[in-house]
């Protein structure tokens, strides 16, 4: 009786969460409205293309040149240079090779690992 009741309670609350899901309607493409005819909006859009951004800092202001003291060559021909070297971002970076001193004999770590890999029991 136990295990029936929870059976019959378990499928009451699934018809209920059937019964309380529902999808989305969809109404289509909402509608567009407009008073002005297709030649007024595109010449709206030309004047608007050619202006500018109006909310940048620099608005109204046109193109911009700044002196530099470098020849382009050479600007070239670091970026070059840095976008073959090594990873700029890295940590240790233009530190060269670090060397780190270790007593323990390199051979013996490696016939340790190999015996390891193996299943060989090691003299301790």
């Amino acid at each position: 009786m136990n295990t029936a009741s929870k059976l019959l309670s378990g499928f009451a609350l699934a018809i209920l969460a059937a019964a309380g899901v529902q999808a989305e309607t969809y109404d289509g493409v909402a509608k567009v409205t407009s008073t002005q005819t297709r030649a007024a909006v595109r010449a709206e859009g030309v004047v608007a293309a050619r202006s500018g951004d109006q909310f940048s800092d620099v608005a109204g202001q046109g193109v911009t040149s700044i002196a530099s003291s470098v020849a382009r060559a050479s600007v070239r021909t670091q970026g070059f240079a840095a976008a073959h070297s090594a990873n700029p971002y890295a940590e240790g970076y233009g530190q060269g090779v670090t060397r780190i001193e270790s007593p323990v004999d390199r051979a013996s770590v490696r016939m340790q690992a190999r015996a390891a890999a193996r299943g060989d029991r090691l003299p301790i």
